[in-house]
């Protein structure tokens, strides 16, 4: 007879599919099977290549949306995993495999708490709705923006949603993640004039002339922050020029470069400052800008009060409010007006090889999603 607990189960049933981004490989419709057992209206949305599902509960009231992804990164050679990527392995209290932390644990508890919950309150207040994509660890075209897309034709917009990336940092439920800096990424490419360095005179070098606007996009400063980001970052990330020898002046410079900013400045802002420091050093250049996702921020309101005192009363830990890290799906459902936070197991191995999640956490974080369902819909 197995001792495993709901979430424990589930989370090796995720696990055992090699779902490697945009594939799914039926990680969906095992949840989906779950939730129509207890009355969930399920809509499949595959767009292109990506399986996503919107499922809802309820008929009225506010909705709290459990948003996450059944794809995961590439294992890298598995001859470097102490055990199958794709085979959950339980040892010392910690379950192995490929997803574990990132985010299939997260998927498991969301499922076994909304059925507890049900269970307990078949008639709850609010609607309680699912958004699940397998294009987060990919380019992310066809996954939740479509499904967000789509809830917008529907006149659908929830309330709340919680997503359940890996947000903690030592010990389950230590940090919340509240709100996560924006992303504009750029290839520029500066040009010259290609020739024989013995002439330079009849060249014109992109590599030197574009070092000192370099320099000062370098040390400008964008932003201060505020309460909850850093600064605004810029980083050269690329940079490439030359033919490979030594006496050719190059005749353009590719530089790919990436802000990551806070709420106290927009994309636009970025890209005309930026533009106004290269043209100051009369540069010939190009930009190809990539916004990745607008900075956004839930910095109070009903939902991070309910994750905030569910773990408190589960963990008793007082968790901390962050918007450190990455990009993650929150990006495409804040803009509807949606307070969304991120709370899910410890991420110390994440995307590394032998990817582990605490099993005691699963069981931590069904206690604590149930908890915020408690708060919100009782």
């Amino acid at each position: 007879m197995s001792t495993e607990s709901p979430t424990l189960s589930l989370t090796k049933q995720l696990i055992a599919r090699s779902s490697v981004t945009p594939n799914d490989e039926g990680c969906q419709q095992l949840m989906i099977d779950r939730l129509n057992a207890l009355g969930f209206s399920v809509t499949n949305l595959r767009f292109e290549d990506v399986d996503n599902f919107w499922a809802i509960r309820g008929d009225a009231g506010p909705i709290l949306c459990f948003a996450g992804h059944t794809d995961v990164v590439p294992t890298g050679p598995e001859a470097n995993w102490r055990w199958p990527p794709f085979e959950p392995t339980a040892i010392d209290g910690q379950l192995f495999g490929r997803g574990a932390a990132d985010m299939k644990g997260s998927l498991a508890a969301m499922v076994v708490a909304v059925e507890q919950f049900v269970a307990q309150q078949p008639h709850h207040h609010g609607r309680i709705a699912f958004l699940i994509t397998s294009d987060e660890e990919g380019v992310a075209k066809n996954g939740t923006v479509k499904v967000v897309e789509w809830l917008q034709q529907q006149d659908i917009t929830p309330d709340y949603c919680l997503v359940g990336e890996p947000s903690s940092t030592a010990l389950c439920g230590d940090v919340i993640k509240n709100g996560r800096r924006g992303s504009l990424g750029c290839k520029l490419t500066i040009n010259g004039q290609q020739g024989h360095v013995a002439y330079p005179h009849l060249a014109s070098n992109p590599i030197h002339n574009a070092v000192p606007a370099l320099t000062e996009l370098t040390k400008e400063v964008w932003d201060h922050g505020n309460e909850f980001f850093p600064a605004t970052s810029f980083q050269v990330s690329n940079i490439n020029g030359g033919t490979g020898v030594t006496n050719v002046i190059p005749g353009e410079l590719n530089v790919v470069f990436n802000f990551r900013f806070s709420t106290e400045v927009t994309d636009q802002q970025l890209r005309e400052r930026t533009v106004a420091i290269l043209d100051k050093h009369d540069l010939d250049y190009e930009l190809d800008w990539q916004l990745s996702g607008q900075a956004f921020l839930t910095p109070e309101g009903e939902l991070v009060d309910a994750a905030v005192a569910s773990i408190k009363q589960i963990t008793g830990l007082d968790a901390e409010l962050s918007t450190a890290g990455g990009t993650s799906d929150g990006r495409f459902i804040a803009p509807m007006g949606t307070q969304v936070v991120e709370l899910g197991p410890v991420n110390a191995t994440i995307h590394q090889v032998d990817e582990n999640v605490n099993i005691k956490d699963l069981d931590i974080l069904t206690s604590v999603y149930q908890a915020m369902l408690e708060k919100l819909f009782v």
